[in-house]
């Protein structure tokens, strides 16, 4: 098995937003190495058919079988939401989502159990989220709210401009007559704008995001499959986009901290 546990660790997203599951997967696991596909290309998936999603997430998974990877992470809510079910009997390798870990974080740490969901819309129409926690919490309240404009606002790279800070405070408003003490951000992109989600948000709200909750779970299935990489040479993280590699690369580099990533074309 040692050959296959020094396979890379397989990630993909719509775009950029799985680099913030990535970034906790990076932190967890020090000695594993990890391949990123950012479908840019298509995104973002929100606003597709479930049926495209479920297509463009077995290619970009039949892309990393074809680089060889020994697990995959679905980093994205939507793909996690419409396609999970349908692409892990069809690899012999484990494959992962996003929102069971979500969902098992939120309803640990809310106390009222009365949750909101931000999400692309997709995902919020799927109400995977809701089913995921009521079956966690059968007496919890969940409340979602679509974010559309969220993720173009991330792909672009301004998520740091006064920009975003009025597009989610004008997002946020409908949430001002809800009562709850816990939101989850039900895309991956969205961590990148958390500094300004808490900022419309009450003092004293918990913040979800999946990645330490998926974290968890990959590295339980690594432990039970005895497939950790043992840190015999230096680990290496390779990013591949199906958009504009130099614009993904900026994005790694505010992100992740790498100085120099490599980001290669990938056409499927």
């Amino acid at each position: 098995m040692k050959e296959f546990s020094d396979l890379p660790i397989g990630i993909i997203d719509s775009g950029v937003g799985g680099l913030t599951v990535m970034d906790e997967l990076l932190n967890r696991m020090p000695n594993e190495q990890f391949l990123y596909i950012g479908d840019d290309a298509r995104c973002p998936y929100g606003n597709r058919s479930p049926q495209e999603v479920v297509k463009f997430t077995q290619e970009l998974i039949s892309a990393l079988n074809e680089f060889g990877v020994k697990m995959v992470v679905i980093a994205c809510n939507t793909a996690t939401a419409f396609a999970l079910e349908h692409v892990q009997p069809m690899f012999n390798f484990p494959i992962i989502g996003v929102i069971e870990p979500g969902a098992r974080t939120a309803v640990k740490k809310s106390v009222s159990k009365q949750i909101v969901v931000l999400g692309t819309s997709g995902t919020v129409k799927s109400q995977a989220y809701d089913h995921a926690i009521l079956a966690l919490s059968p007496d919890a309240c969940v409340h979602g709210l679509a974010c559309p404009e969220f993720v173009p606002i991330v792909e672009r790279g301004v998520y740091k401009l006064a920009e975003a800070d009025q597009v989610v405070e004008k997002t946020l408003a409908p949430l001002s007559s809800e009562t709850f003490d816990a939101v989850i951000l039900g895309c991956t992109h969205f961590p990148l704008l958390s500094h300004f989600i808490r900022k419309h948000l009450p003092a004293e709200t918990e913040l979800i995001t999946s990645g330490s909750a998926t974290a968890d779970t990959a590295i339980h299935i690594l432990d039970e499959l005895q497939l950790h990489r043992e840190a015999s040479t230096k680990r290496i993280s390779t990013f591949y986009t199906t958009g504009n590699p130099a614009h993904f690369a900026l994005i790694v580099k505010d992100w992740l901290h790498i100085a120099d990533p490599v980001v290669e074309k990938l056409v499927l």
